[in-house]
């Protein structure tokens, strides 16, 4: 394949920064709740190596799948199987990224942060890109924690201990991550089938798929109501929680009973869009609580 000249546009493209957003989002809500206040300068340079360590861990993703990546019309057009970077190039690019924002990170905020953000780096690139995706169905399940390490790593960042808040905020995400993705996989399984991607609709079908959409809504909103009972956070949040939580089931409920490819692919298209908005709104009721309890006397 012969390659144009690359762009910084090609660049960007190849950190996933969508999947960046929603990382520099959680992280920063992770940083904001931890009960220990850093400068906001010190807190700017953590969120940034968050967001380039995240991007790194995209372009070590990118690069290594690029294979299949030349198969799914969903990816086709990504830089390095659309001709815009070489493979080398996103290799040398990933790897000096990940080392740059760990090593930045260790040297201005601290080593704990630091060491988590390698971790979460690693667990992307490598367990999950490397070694679950095409192994198991049960690939989007494990590798999820990648994404859910974020507002750990914002929490620690400000010097504060490990405890049971940043864990809840990471299990939030955890547990999102499996109905957000399969209900993806539904609308998109033939791209997987083509690149014999072992996603839950192409191994066990459609209908064990929606069983396991609605079971992790459930317990996802579970975990999204436990922040109330251990005095996380006040009915500020747990009433629009709760709502934004029974929604989504019921969307997840709507696919589950869904029956014709059509109707299927609407549902789970619909589910897929409600999960991205959803824990975004989630995540900002966390910092509305906690401005109001801090702020308001609430």
């Amino acid at each position: 394949m012969e390659y144009t000249s690359s762009s910084v546009r090609d660049f960007y493209d190849l950190m996933k920064p969508r999947v960046m957003s929603l990382v520099i989002f959680t992280s920063f809500v992770g940083l904001v709740l931890s009960p220990v206040k850093i400068h906001p300068f010190i807190a700017l340079i953590s969120i940034l190596c968050i967001a380039i360590g995240a991007g790194a861990s995209g372009v070590l993703n990118m690069w290594y799948d690029s294979d299949i990546d030349r198969l799914m019309k969903r990816t086709i057009n990504r830089p390095i199987p659309a001709g815009n970077i070489n493979k080398n190039e996103a290799l040398t690019y990933g790897m000096v990224i990940s080392a740059g924002s760990v090593i930045i990170m260790g040297i201005l905020i601290n080593w704990s942060a630091s060491f988590l953000l390698a971790f979460t780096i690693f667990f992307y690139a490598v367990i999950y890109t490397m070694w679950l995706k095409r192994r198991t169905m049960q690939n989007i399940v494990i590798g999820g924690a990648a994404g859910a390490f974020p507002p750990i790593i914002g929490w620690l960042s400000t010097g504060a201990p490990i405890a049971i808040e940043p864990i809840i905020l990471f299990f939030i995400i955890f547990l999102w991550t499996p109905p957000h993705f399969w209900a993806l996989a539904i609308v998109t399984s033939s791209d997987y089938e083509k690149a014999s991607i072992p996603m839950m609709p192409n191994v066990v079908g459609n209908d064990y798929t929606k069983r396991q959409i609605v079971y992790y809504s459930i317990v996802m909103s579970i975990s999204v109501i436990a922040p109330y009972y251990i005095g996380m956070v006040s009915i500020l949040f747990l009433i629009p929680a709760i709502i934004l939580s029974v929604v989504f089931i019921i969307i997840s409920l709507q696919l589950y009973k869904s029956s014709d490819e059509q109707k299927q692919k609407k549902h789970s298209k619909r589910l897929f869009l409600y999960s991205i908005l959803y824990l975004f709104l989630i995540y900002i009721l966390f910092l509305i609580d906690y401005f109001y309890k801090s702020y308001l006397g609430g």
